[in-house]
């Protein structure tokens, strides 16, 4: 008896959500891509009826010549001009709660670890308006990675928006996987963007593994699929998170990659018809960035704690969207190639990297400490090629002696293994031995 009472109200609430009209028009394709002509708004849901009776989702994303243009979520195979277009009555809605959590979902939230669907509970519609900056609290709380490096040389707050810069394949990945299994967050939101897709699951099992998943929400679109899905992945997650920071959870965020999401906004762009600037990526390029950027970081209550990948082209620092992300980011962390290569983990150039919110989280002993372990490192860079080639003799400079002393030391503060995690006082012994020796 309980059993046909939750059906008969599964059923009500099933019927009460129905919109008893459809608005239909038929799919027509033109220069620009697809559109059809339906009284629809920026934004609104359809769905494409193949002749298979698969519906392929899909949404509108501008208008020309009074027809509304579609971007369809996923690839199809029969897609032609005539076939039915019906518009949801509904804005697109993403699971949230608890149910989220140890799931994996695709760009527009449907669960693809095949554990079946997520638990009944909220869903949210997405919406991209960041807090008023009146209301967001203030960064004046460190938030502990349980990276050594970071939380000693880099240290970050609570709410802060780091980017972490790096070629491919020099452990950016492999980072955040760390950061998400050790730090000191209430819960992870992973979104993965552009990414191969044999990628993807060993970064789920081995970087995050089953300790870091069961405290995540993950959100995967491929480097395969279509622009608009992997656009929405970034949108789904950071509504996922969203919701969770209106409760007045502390949410560890991390986007892999930036530069991916812009490339699809790029490809998108181009379709629309926008005109292209550096590198041929469009204006809406850089205002998506923003946009994504100013959603994370501080609430009234709960905070995101946000770590964005950029993938730099060529190792350039300097080109377009590293250039615009530096901008917007609340400091960066830059991983060089070269100290990969010769096996240092984490690969953070401690030199090029900055945390803006360094002085505002830490304290002065340990500001003291940070800048004499700088002082040692940048000692050591100037001399570096002198000692390669055997050129510098010991007793030429008191100060490069030190230096020479206290590397070894230096070198093992700033390098950590992957089962490691340091707690925040640990980090800070550890800093102010190494500095305690250092008197220049």
């Amino acid at each position: 008896m309980d059993m046909l009472n939750l059906d008969l109200d599964r059923l009500r609430s099933d019927v009460e959500a129905c919109d008893g009209f459809q608005t239909q028009g038929r799919l027509r394709v033109i220069e620009e891509g697809l559109a059809c002509a339906l009284p629809a708004a920026l934004g609104d849901q359809c769905r494409i009826l193949e002749p298979s009776g698969r519906a392929i989702p899909a949404e509108v994303i501008g208008f020309r010549r009074g027809l509304a243009q579609l971007a369809p979520y996923e690839l199809a195979e029969e897609l032609r001009s005539g076939l039915p277009v019906v518009r949801d009555p509904e804005r697109r809605t993403v699971p949230v709660g608890a149910g989220v959590l140890g799931r994996i979902l695709d760009g527009i939230g449907r669960p693809i670890d095949g554990r079946g669907p997520v638990l009944p509970g909220e869903r949210r519609v997405v919406r991209n308006t960041p807090p008023s900056p009146l209301q967001r609290g203030r960064i004046d709380r460190p938030f502990v990675t349980g990276q050594k490096v970071i939380d000693g040389l880099l240290l970050c707050g609570k709410g802060q928006r780091l980017g972490i810069f790096a070629g491919s394949g020099v452990g950016k990945s492999t980072l955040l996987g760390q950061i998400a299994k050790t730090a000191e967050a209430d819960l992870n939101v992973i979104c993965l963007v552009g990414e191969r897709g044999c990628e993807l699951r060993p970064f789920v099992e081995d970087c995050l593994g089953p300790e870091g998943l069961a405290k995540s929400a993950v959100v995967i679109s491929s480097c395969e699929q279509l622009p608009m899905m992997r656009i929405r992945a970034v949108e789904t997650s950071i509504a996922i998170a969203d919701s969770f920071r209106a409760r007045g959870k502390n949410v560890l965020f991390f986007l892999d990659s930036l530069t991916r999401l812009a490339m699809a906004q790029r490809e998108l762009g181009l379709s629309l018809g926008e005109p292209p600037s550096a590198r041929g990526y469009t204006p809406s390029v850089f205002q998506l960035l923003a946009n994504t950027v100013e959603q994370l970081g501080n609430g009234t209550t709960g905070s995101i704690t946000g770590f964005l990948t950029v993938l730099v082209e060529g190792d350039d620092l300097g080109e377009p969207v590293a250039d615009s992300a530096r901008s917007l980011l609340d400091g960066h962390i830059v991983l060089d190639r070269k100290l990969a290569e010769a096996g240092h983990f984490p690969a953070i150039n401690v030199s090029q990297s900055v945390s803006r919110a360094f002085l505002q989280v830490s304290e002065p002993a340990q500001q003291v400490a940070a800048r004499k372990i700088r002082q040692i490192m940048a000692t050591y860079a100037e001399v570096q090629d002198l000692i390669r080639i055997g050129a510098y003799v010991k007793g030429t400079s008191p100060q490069v002696d030190k230096v020479l002393e206290l590397m070894p030391a230096v070198n093992a503060f700033v390098q950590q293994g992957l089962s490691d995690r340091m707690t925040f006082a640990e980090t800070q012994a550890a800093m102010q031995k190494v500095a305690a020796a250092w008197q220049y």
